[in-house]
């Protein structure tokens, strides 16, 4: 199946004016449905996806991920292809700030540029004085948040400000809920740098700082490998002749093992890829797992714009992001003390005809019980979804605390909200798809 060139206009205007016929109630769910979207199988799918390792775009655990979801897909009865693109990558060998005879360690932060092998030797300034930085190396302490991206503007103005000010290399400190550096997601096709730049844990920060108040010389190190390579779309489908699409996507890929970050969507689309060919046999179905997120919504945007059905063939598009059933935690000064529950800090977005009926299914799942009509704005991948005009939609994404922290392992996640949030869009599925007459 290949999208035409039929003006996006008329597409548009013809699936919103087409009829709408819903299921009053959800869909008698049977054993196999029980077990499908139960707690035990759920959390065995998580903790093979985080077994699998770092999940950076065309690396080993993507590529595990890659073949294990096709290898799924199939034998739900899905014809599977693979759509091959590029991406950048950067193994760092060495990343560190000298103080001395302190090391102090640093993580490179993708797309890198290198230092010397000996090193940069500079003063340390703190970024956020309005002096001039010339030749300094600088300390720029990022504002308390679940950092994501790059792009974000309290990261974005700050890192600019510097290298004009004559920075001659840049120390993020991204202050978070686990005190550890967090990769930060950038566009694809260039450094949003022009210096080196290195990302500071904020638990590790307090004698950079003290440096940099004092400007002392430093040695900063960053040395590495990089390039381009291959990753990979997976794509299934199941197709029913003149039948309008369904379609459910989830990206995989991202700085670390992604455990909480990615785990559960993972999970519970392997779980709808089980059940829906069963449980609606009047549609075409179309299952999407994105690898290139951590480059901006990469793997995305290819399937929106050369995978995707047009938007009057799609009855719905189910998106999985970030954050769709990860760990709560109480917050002390020292430690993140796990909690049974989900992480509130995820967000339901849909179309406006379902938030309603969305916000009755959800109802008692943190987070998800006031869901959000897409109007008001979208983020991560959904949005590559909606500027593609998909008029019925919905979506999760969010960032639990763990997110883009190397310590985002299987810890993160607990296999009851998991399996209470995979239920709820099971039922939601079954209440709002579109039936053709």
């Amino acid at each position: 199946m290949t999208r035409g060139r039929t003006d996006r206009r008329s597409l548009l205007k013809a699936s919103l004016t087409a009829p709408l016929a819903f299921q009053t109630a959800p869909t008698a769910t049977s054993s196999k449905d029980e077990s499908t979207f139960g707690p035990a199988k759920l959390f065995a799918d998580v903790k093979a996806y985080a077994e699998a390792g770092n999940k950076q775009s065309g690396g080993v655990g993507d590529r595990w991920t890659a073949d294990w979801t096709a290898r799924r897909l199939a034998n739900a009865g899905f014809a599977i292809e693979r759509q091959i693109f590029d991406v950048p990558w950067f193994d760092a060998t060495h990343c560190e700030l000298w103080l001395g005879d302190l090391a102090v360690p640093l993580v490179a932060q993708p797309l890198a540029l290198a230092t010397e092998a000996r090193g940069l030797v500079a003063p340390l300034r703190l970024a956020e004085t309005s002096d001039r930085l010339d030749g300094a190396i600088a300390v720029v302490r990022l504002p308390y948040r679940r950092w994501s991206s790059l792009l974000d503007r309290a990261a974005r103005e700050p890192l600019p400000d510097a290298l004009e000010r004559g920075a001659s290399a840049v120390i993020l400190v991204t202050t978070g809920p686990t005190g550890e550096a967090l990769l930060l997601n950038v566009p694809s096709d260039r450094p949003l740098s022009t210096k080196p730049l290195a990302l500071l844990a904020p638990g590790r920060a307090e004698p950079v700082v003290e440096a940099a108040r004092n400007h002392r010389v430093a040695r900063l190190i960053l040395a590495g490998d990089g390039g381009t390579r291959p990753a990979e779309n997976v794509i299934g489908r199941h197709v029913r002749d003149a039948r309008r699409w369904l379609v459910v996507s989830t990206p995989r890929s991202g700085w670390t093992d992604c455990a909480g970050e990615r785990g559960p969507g993972i999970a519970i689309w392997l779980a709808l890829a089980e059940w829906m060919p069963r449980a609606f046999a009047d549609h075409s179905l179309l299952f999407v797992c994105n690898s290139g997120h951590e480059y901006e919504n990469l793997g995305a945007s290819h399937i929106a714009e050369k995978v995707g059905p047009a938007p009057a063939e799609t009855a719905f598009w189910l998106h999985l992001g970030a954050n769709v059933a990860a760990r709560d935690y109480h917050e002390t000064p020292n430690h993140l003390l796990p909690l049974p529950s989900a992480d509130p800090y995820r967000f339901l977005m849909t179309s406006t005809e379902f938030v309603d009926r969305a916000r009755q299914i959800f109802k008692g799942l943190p987070g998800l019980e006031m869901a959000y009509p897409s109007g008001e704005g979208t983020a991560g991948e959904l949005a590559e979804i909606v500027k593609a005009g998909y008029p019925r939609h919905a979506g999760i994404f969010g960032a639990h605390r763990h997110h883009h922290a190397a310590t985002d392992n299987l810890s993160a996640v607990a296999a009851e909200p998991l399996a209470a949030t995979a239920r709820a869009l099971r039922d939601f599925l079954a209440a709002i798809i579109l039936h053709q007459r």
